[in-house]
């Protein structure tokens, strides 16, 4: 099985259409079904539905089609390392985190560290959830995952013993809601049994959703709580806090502006402030003369 044979797979996944994939692919139409032809002897399968227009995947196709991804992704990824080093280049560090760290606190700490040059942020990772993080580490496809982290005592159902880590930030998740006419905020903790606060949620097996939970329940008080929907990512939440559909747990890095001008307000007092660890980890077995020279030199947070 060629490399180009899953490329093919994709391009035909893609457009739905032999002929159309074919051009993608730069190659003629016969020659582009006769690739696929063997690809499904190879595999053992049907991979294509050839009876709906336009063409879809079988299941066993869907799967394949993440296999081929994934494959093609990671041999891109290294072909372009390869390159670096052949080209006599110091080998750049990719670092994976999500995007209120890309943006809030990963620039200035990289300046502060000067290694802004040497590390560079993997993009696709904006996206992932924290397991994605850990399985990427494992794969090679980052050197490092930089990710909020439970500063208080918390089950999270995440493998972690292949990986080191080094704190080196801290950050808090503070309750925001919008004001109303008067500064007041519209959504105020702890709310009551009759009256339960409007929540826009993290999904509760997630960290952050994990650390809020925990953090909750130490407290010597009940809090009443809705849960309105439930997002991954602190931008989308933060988004519908500033419109007003109820109050939420941010990074206050994330915040701190909308709090100066009184976009936002406290939804609570400090009591419901939730402590969280920014960790970097890199895995035990990834090994490169950059990465190693970088984490003997972390700094630890002051």
């Amino acid at each position: 099985m060629e490399i180009r044979w899953l490329e093919d797979f994709i391009a035909l996944a893609r457009t739905q259409h032999f002929s159309r994939a074919a051009e993608d692919q730069h190659v003629t139409q016969p020659t582009f079904s006769r690739r696929i032809k063997l690809l499904e002897e190879e595999m053992g399968a049907t991979l294509i539905n050839r009876q709906t227009l336009p063409l879809s995947l079988t299941p066993a196709g869907e799967e394949f089609l993440t296999m081929c991804e994934q494959v093609t992704d990671r041999v891109r990824l290294t072909r372009d390392r390869v390159r670096e080093i052949n080209a006599g280049q110091q080998r750049r560090i990719m670092i994976a985190a999500p995007q209120s760290l890309l943006a809030h606190f990963l620039p200035g700490w990289l300046e502060a560290t000067g290694w802004d040059t040497r590390i560079q942020p993997y993009l696709r990772a904006t996206g992932w959830v924290a397991g994605d993080y850990f399985q990427a580490l494992a794969r090679g496809e980052c050197d490092l995952a930089l990710c909020y982290w439970p500063a208080e005592r918390c089950d999270l159902d995440l493998d972690t013993s292949a990986c080191s880590y080094r704190v080196i930030g801290h950050e808090r998740l503070i309750a925001v809601t919008a004001p109303d006419d008067d500064g007041e905020p519209t959504a105020a903790l702890p709310g009551s049994r009759t009256q339960p606060v409007p929540w826009l949620a993290y999904p509760k097996r997630g960290l952050l959703g994990s650390a809020i939970k925990t953090h909750l329940s130490r407290l010597s008080h009940a809090t009443y709580l809705t849960a309105q929907s439930e997002n991954l990512y602190a931008a989308g939440i933060k988004e519908l806090v500033s419109l007003g559909y109820g109050m939420s747990w941010l990074p206050e890095r994330t915040v701190q502006a909308e709090l100066a001008d009184g976009k936002l307000v406290r939804a609570g007092d400090s009591r419901w402030d939730v402590p969280m660890e920014l960790r970097l980890y890199r895995h035990q077995n990834q090994h490169h003369a950059g990465l190693d020279e970088f984490w003997a030199k972390v700094p630890s947070p002051s």
